[in-house]
């Protein structure tokens, strides 16, 4: 199997084509066209948004999107305390979401004059990702992204629940803070966040799980559907998550996961990804990294939330992760030596003892979370 001599990309993963000279289409920017078209339109949107003065007909000036990480609560710090902006701080219940972001919720109701709604649908999600997990092998080569099918298809069902709510409530903006790399890669117009579902889930599912009022979305008026609004477009350049932890730190309105990952499916989506795509999830990510240090060896962060280390052998480190993942899906091999191999690999991605220690737990019960969510592995 060839690997992009640039960024390590196998030709086999989705999306991602080599050419004569051994180099992906992503290192040779085949996709700058759709990435600037998506650009263009949010901060297009961005800059209207920020222009918007307080609507009198309207309670309030935007729903925003707080899931408790640290760029949701850095974003809704600045737009309630610091823009003056008239906030729905919209939080959908993920049962997937782990404790640490919980509690950062707590402290912004205490710090943050927001007014804060709690959404949840539990059956409806878990009937979604079950749907994802459970489905028959994807057919290859694939598509760009398709390896991280099931943590997009669980942003895209709260992201419908946040448009419903919006529309529902005559709300004119949804702010959602991606961060400047993942803003590349998300769909910035509501109504084709809504056809995309449909595309992936069919008829059947998306009516079962939204009904009937997300057929108003798709044909309401133009003025009548929420606009989305990435903040971070406009701190692109210098987007930099330890300054934002530090600055939420001192404020006291974040206290971080070991890891930085808010998601207890993470193992599930490696193994995922790992199954019908030979890749770890995150390969993307480390790919970046590979791909900016290959081009400038002072450039030390590429992938934005996501650190990899500059000496980390990325390859290396996919294959035995990959191998591990695999065993404990399968109920395969020790599980003293399942952790041991996970610690050390998430120490060289520059994880702390603890960290490594905690995230390598996670993946040795992923057979108790397939079991609960109805996930066969």
């Amino acid at each position: 199997m060839r690997l992009c001599s640039v960024c390590s990309l196998a030709e086999e993963h989705p999306g991602i084509t080599l050419d004569g000279e051994g180099v992906c289409n992503l290192c040779r920017l085949d996709i700058v066209g759709d990435l600037l078209h998506n650009f263009t339109y949010t901060n297009q949107v961005y800059e209207e948004f920020t222009r918007s003065g307080p609507d009198p007909h309207r309670d309030h000036d935007c729903l925003f999107m707080y899931s408790g990480g640290k760029d949701s609560t850095y974003m809704l710090d600045k737009f309630v305390n610091e823009y003056g902006k008239r906030v729905v701080s919209y939080t959908f219940d993920v049962p997937f979401e782990s404790a640490h972001a919980a509690q950062n919720i707590r402290l912004a109701q205490e710090k943050i004059p927001a007014k804060f709604v709690l959404d949840s649908d539990d059956e409806g999600i878990k009937s979604m990702m079950r749907e994802v997990f459970n489905r028959p092998a994807p057919k290859k080569p694939g598509k760009y992204l398709d390896e991280k099918l099931p943590c997009v298809s669980c942003r895209t069902f709260f992201v419908i629940r946040a448009i419903l709510y919006a529309y529902r409530h005559r709300i004119p903006y949804i702010a959602l803070c991606a961060d400047p790399q993942q803003i590349l890669t998300m769909e910035s117009d509501a109504r084709e966040v809504v056809r995309s579902f449909y595309r992936t889930f069919g008829e059947r599912l998306t009516d079962e799980l939204f009904r009937d009022e997300i057929e108003d979305v798709l044909f309401a008026e133009d003025d009548e559907i929420p606009k989305i609004v990435f903040p971070f477009i406009a701190m692109r350049y210098d987007y930099d998550p330890d300054r934002i932890v530090a600055e939420l730190k001192a404020k006291g309105l974040y206290e971080s996961s070991p890891l930085e990952t808010h998601c207890t499916l993470f193992p599930l989506l490696n193994y995922y990804s790992f199954k019908h795509w030979g890749c770890m999830f995150y390969k993307l990510n480390a790919a970046s990294h590979q791909r900016s240090t290959a081009r400038d060896r002072d450039f030390d962060r590429s992938t934005f939330s996501i650190k990899f280390p500059r000496a980390a052998n990325i390859v290396d480190i996919e294959n035995r992760m990959r191998e591990v993942v695999l065993q404990i899906a399968a109920g395969e091999g020790d599980r003293e030596q399942h952790e041991r191999e996970l610690v050390a690999v998430f120490r060289e991605l520059d994880a702390t003892e603890e960290g490594a220690r905690f995230v390598a737990r996670s993946f040795l019960d992923m057979r108790s979370v397939a079991a609960d969510l109805g996930v066969r592995l």
